[in-house]
């Protein structure tokens, strides 16, 4: 195939992502279109937060490696930016050695980083947006707009005089660019994914399932040592003040047990209210997402097996499909699925609103 599609597998914590994930690897390799793994999940990347984050073990990665796992260490940043720039390279590589770009996780500002782009608009700086701040209190917004107007009409023309926000932030950006704000703005627009893309949204249609296996597997994570991992942590940073990674759902929890401030039944409590909080944002942007295929993954060998099925199924349709493309007239360069919310089960298509939380 020469244009082969980038696939995310995306859903919300503790729905299965990663058995499916394994699940597909192993049938795209039985029928000789070759995967690779890359892991979209804020959390593990980082080396040392394995059970918080719930990172697959090691012997489960030998057999299915991720790319992006492990790869900073808890002091250091990494952002949506930084994923975006080590995805889109991942990418590129795996697809020239002939194989499929597997993404999955639940991270989905990450993935709508990669989807359609960051703008690169400079960085805020606070000394300067505090001195056009105060100016704009002196002078008022009218006459900062003026001096916006004499910079850069065609800016100028797209704020409201009024707009004190809009106004400091356009002075902000020529100030620190020495360039006109509109020209900066064209320059710094959101570049989208230039793959063809195949989108997997997984979800339990039961609220109360999900809920239950949120709850199980955070007393699954105490079981297996979450606390020692943060503390272990906890000192490895001393009394300076923790890295925003230790922000994570869980770790958070945690941390705050160890300092005093919560009960062990609190501090559960709360660990497992944020994960349900975290899930449900999750599910709120999927609903958001266009050309999202909705696959169930309810609990169940048996629905386990049909939801890899389905996307196996659609998955070689479109592949083959892409391949008759090739050889009749050229590669496939759509870059979106052909569904808009659909099921991937045909008996349910327009079935988005099952991912209701």
């Amino acid at each position: 195939m020469s244009n082969p599609p980038v696939i995310f597998l995306i859903g919300p914590t503790a729905t299965g992502k990663t058995a499916v994930a394994a699940a597909l690897f192993d049938r795209l390799n039985a029928i000789n279109r070759g995967a690779e793994l890359v892991s979209v999940d804020a959390t593990q990347v980082y080396r040392g937060m394995d059970i918080g984050s719930a990172k697959p073990a090691a012997d489960f990665l030998r057999r299915y490696p991720h790319h992006l796992i492990d790869i900073r260490a808890p002091a250091d940043t990494y952002n949506a930016a930084a994923f975006r720039a080590d995805a889109h390279e991942l990418i590129q590589s795996i697809r020239a050695r002939g194989k499929l770009p597997l993404l999955v996780g639940g991270s989905s500002f990450y993935f709508a980083a990669l989807e359609h782009g960051l703008s690169e608009l400079p960085a805020a700086d606070a000394g300067a947006r505090a001195d056009i701040n105060r100016a704009i209190e002196q002078r008022g917004t009218a006459a900062m707009h003026e001096q916006l107007q004499r910079i850069d009409a065609a800016a100028a023309a797209a704020i409201r005089p009024s707009d004190a926000q809009r106004i400091s932030r356009a002075l902000e950006i020529h100030r620190l660019t020495g360039c006109a704000p509109s020209a900066v703005m064209r320059r710094a627009a959101p570049k989208s994914l230039a793959f063809p893309l195949i989108k997997f949204g997984i979800f339990t249609a039961d609220r109360r399932q999900l809920h239950a296996r949120i709850d199980a597997r955070f007393q699954q994570m105490l079981d297996c040592g979450l606390l020692d991992e943060a503390r272990a942590l906890a000192e490895e940073f001393g009394d300076a003040k923790p890295p925003p990674a230790m922000r994570a759902v869980g770790y958070r929890q945690a941390l705050a047990h160890l300092r005093g401030n919560l009960t062990h039944d609190a501090m559960r409590a709360k660990g497992i209210a944020a994960t349900r909080q975290l899930a449900k944002r999750q599910l709120t942007w999927m609903r958001q997402q266009r050309n999202l295929l909705w696959v169930d993954v309810s609990a169940g060998d048996a629905a386990g097996e049909s939801a890899v099925d389905g996307v196996c199924a659609y998955l070689q349709q479109r592949l083959d499909a892409a391949d008759d493309c090739d050889r009749d007239s050229g590669s496939d360069s759509d870059g979106d699925g052909d569904g808009d919310g659909d099921s991937i089960d045909n008996h349910n298509r327009g079935d988005n609103n099952r991912a209701t939380n």
